[in-house]
C-alpha cells in the first residue's frame, strides 16, 4: 500500500485524519489540562506505585487474588477480591502506610471461596 502525503490529500480528507489524533491527544493529556491536577497527579500516581510495591511483597494479595489500585487526590481506592477478612485489612493498612495518602477506600470483595 503506497503512502500519501497528507498534504496532496482534499481538504475534506485532512480534516477526517485530524479528529482521531485530536482526540487521542485529549485523551491523553487526562488531567494536565484540567487545570486541577499540578503536583497532585505526580503524588497520586507515586502513591499508587508505592502501595502496589507494598502488595506485591505479599503473596496473600496476589493471583488468585487480586487487588487492583487507584489513586486521585491523594485518597487511595482499594478494589478486586481477596479470600479473607485480614487479606482484605492487610491491603488497607498498607496503603495507609505509604507516605501522602489522605485515605483509603477499601472496595475489595471476597471471593466465594473466602465466604
Amino acid at each position: 500500500m503506497p503512502i500519501v502525503q497528507a498534504s496532496k490529500l482534499p481538504p475534506a480528507s485532512r480534516r477526517a485524519l485530524l479528529w482521531p489524533l485530536l482526540l487521542i491527544v485529549a485523551a491523553l493529556s487526562g488531567c494536565a489540562t484540567s487545570g486541577r491536577c499540578g503536583e497532585k497527579c505526580a503524588a497520586d500516581g507515586r502513591i499508587t506505585a508505592e502501595v502496589r510495591a507494598l502488595i506485591n511483597q505479599h503473596p496473600a494479595l496476589m493471583a488468585p487474588n487480586r487487588v487492583r489500585v487507584q489513586t486521585v487526590a491523594q485518597v487511595v481506592y482499594l478494589y478486586g477480591q481477596v479470600n479473607t477478612e485480614l487479606e482484605r485489612s492487610e491491603a488497607e493498612e498498607l496503603a495507609q502506610q505509604v507516605s501522602g495518602v489522605k485515605r483509603v477506600v477499601n472496595s475489595i470483595h471476597f471471593s466465594y471461596e473466602g465466604r
